[in-house]
């Protein structure tokens, strides 16, 4: 019985130990990174590296505001992910609820070809997708990328709602026909409202992917008026010369939003991606 028992502290101190060590990985970088913008160049470019700024400053953020488009790329991002999060989550619930309730000739070769095309590598999409949005007139614009972003987004979304679409049982459904609802009325008045995890989770994915998305916007985009953030912190590089304090302050101005809707829909993001890996 004692040795049941050292072990098991064993492998609690073990686990806790790892949990540490990929804490700290995780966090070292976010933390050089505002430190970074906290100090001035002439101690970011010194010899000697510092974990405390010696002088604090809000400089780099003051040239980032004053002497960079950022605003334009902060807008442009927000309106690219909400955008395509908002269009995800009607594509998915549509697309979801029709796979999971109605019958026709080939539902189950449509719903299995949805984690397929997810997993299509995005490197191998964009020449073609170029191509589209070439004859229709969409380089270089918002509504271009919001279209490819949808490319990743929709599958995946409507794959992960249609298993909890499924869970939902049909005699709630039936019943609500009976009251005189419709197909439609039934999915926002009942299915919905029962999948409000799952429907967190997909906004989240859905903002986040088109937040931090870069390959789609770096190609498919020119001019400033319509890049985003992920591609305007390249060009706090020129040349060889890296900007490091105004790139590290748009950095960490770029990740408060995600980090932000994380914060508000935890709850429901966690209880969604735990209940995820449960339903079939």
């Amino acid at each position: 019985m004692a040795s049941v028992t050292r072990t098991r502290r064993l492998l609690a101190w073990t686990g806790n130990g790892l949990l540490v060590v990929f804490l700290v990985w995780t966090l070292v970088p976010f933390y050089w990174m505002v430190v970074t913008s906290l100090k001035k160049d002439k101690e970011i470019y010194g010899f000697e590296a510092t974990l405390i700024p010696r002088h604090p400053t809000l400089e780099s953020y003051r040239r980032v505001f004053v002497q960079t488009p950022f605003v334009k790329y902060l807008r442009n991002s927000t309106i690219i992910s909400v955008s395509t999060t908002i269009a995800s989550l009607v594509l998915g619930c549509l697309g979801a609820y029709a796979l999971a309730r109605l019958r026709f000739p080939g539902r189950s070769l449509i719903a299995r070809s949805l984690i397929f095309s997810y997993l299509v590598p995005p490197a191998l999409l964009f020449i073609p997708l170029f191509t589209v949005m070439s004859m229709l007139s969409l380089i270089d614009t918002r509504e271009g990328l919001i279209l490819a972003n949808l490319s990743f987004t929709v599958p995946f979304c409507t794959w992960l709602l249609l298993g909890y679409f499924r869970s939902v049982p049909l005699e709630l459904e039936e019943a609500a026909f009976v009251d005189g609802c419709s197909r439609l009325s039934a999915l926002v008045r009942i299915i919905l409202p029962m999948s409000l995890p799952a429907l967190a989770v997909v906004a989240f994915f859905s903002f986040t992917q088109a937040w931090n998305e870069f390959l789609y916007a770096n190609v498919f985009v020119n001019s400033v008026e319509a890049r985003t953030i992920t591609t305007g912190l390249t060009l706090f590089i020129v040349e060889d010369v890296f900007f490091w304090g105004p790139m590290m302050g748009a950095a960490c101005m770029a990740t408060v939003p995600p980090v932000a809707l994380y914060l508000i829909f935890q709850r429901w993001v966690v209880k969604g991606l735990t209940l995820g890996a449960v339903k079939g």
